[in-house]
């Protein structure tokens, strides 16, 4: 029974690492999830009890019981794929090619996988592989592939250009501009990764934060410096009575929001202190706004126009294109 319970931990187990892949849909890990429970209660056991690890793990276990099995023997001492292995797996790659172009993208998945068990060793079937994960949204398993096909040969552009892909899919733009430099540095004459880089540095940009600052979406740097803002602002600090605020204001009378130095600020702060202290401040700060947008809607409707529609023209940040 302890045997029997040593294998049910090393599925649950094998289980478990699948889903911390990352690699599954959601659907796939949600029936994994139950998978596991229903082993863990059949089998009285939990993935958290180590002292039923066993070494080597089962996937090691497999792969050392496949290389013994007659089809995967090769002709060779060296362990290379014979001759018809190695034009079984090109007329496999080429399926999965006809099939990427019917956009029949798990058949594709399924080629190069075959072709990829005759010749482990041959980049292009791992970077095939990894553009037809993209496409299925697998990105995590693009990134994997495009990393074995880096390691198979170093040089290979298009491992590079499809990882930026699919890291730049995953929203991870500075590792992806590393990869686009690089497939750039191989094949410097290739317009689709110079685009690309541009695209995820551009992405970068659009993620850090403005220096100026910002109040709703509006930049507050270009609020500031629009002369029909400013005009209406000025207006609104010659009223008299605003300029008696103020003076309360300079003076301490109004508490901590003197000091303010830009004129939009200025009126605020005064419109704070309209009609004393406490309910009245705040009071006074509505209606100082609503004054000053009633003017500038009055005075400069195009303004308001213009700064709803930078507030409007804000999308979220997304992938960047998935171009082949």
């Amino acid at each position: 029974m302890a045997d029997t319970k040593r294998l049910a931990f090393s599925i649950i187990q094998f289980l478990h690492d699948q889903l911390s892949s990352g690699s599954l849909s959601s659907d796939a890990q949600e029936s994994l999830e139950v998978a596991i429970q229903c082993l863990e209660t059949a089998f009285g056991i939990s993935v958290e009890d180590q002292s039923l690890a066993v070494s080597p793990s089962l996937p090691e276990i497999f792969a050392s019981a496949a290389k013994q099995t007659p089809q995967n023997k090769t002709n060779s001492s060296s362990g290379s794929p014979s001759e018809e292995q190695l034009a079984e797996a090109e007329h496999l790659k080429t399926d999965g090619n006809d099939q990427m172009k019917v956009e029949n993208y798990s058949a594709a998945v399924e080629f190069y996988s075959k072709a990829i068990q005759l010749n482990p060793q041959n980049a292009v079937y791992y970077c095939n592989r990894a553009a037809a994960y993209s496409k299925l949204g697998n990105y995590a398993g693009a990134v994997q592939d495009c990393e074995r096909a880096i390691g198979i040969d170093p040089n290979y552009s298009k491992a590079y250009g499809r990882m930026g892909l699919a890291l730049a899919s995953l929203n991870k733009h500075s590792e992806a501009v590393s990869y686009y430099k690089k497939a750039m540095e191989l094949d410097p004459d290739n317009d689709t990764y110079k685009a690309n880089l541009q695209i995820a540095e551009q992405k970068i940009k659009e993620a850090q934060p403005s220096p100026a600052g910002g109040l709703g979406g509006v930049e507050l740097a270009g609020l500031l410096s629009n002369p029909g803002f400013m005009n209406i602002a000025s207006n609104l600090m010659n009223n008299p009575q605003v300029q008696q605020l103020m003076s309360g204001m300079m003076s301490g009378a109004y508490g901590p929001m003197a000091g303010a130095t830009s004129p939009g600020a200025a009126a605020a702060a005064a419109a704070a202190g309209a009609g004393g202290t406490g309910a009245n401040d705040i009071s006074g700060l509505i209606q100082a706004g609503q004054q000053m947008a009633q003017q500038m809607q009055q005075q400069n409707p195009e303004l308001i126009e213009q700064l709803r529609s930078q507030m409007r023209s804000r999308p979220p940040s997304s992938a960047g294109n998935d171009e082949q």
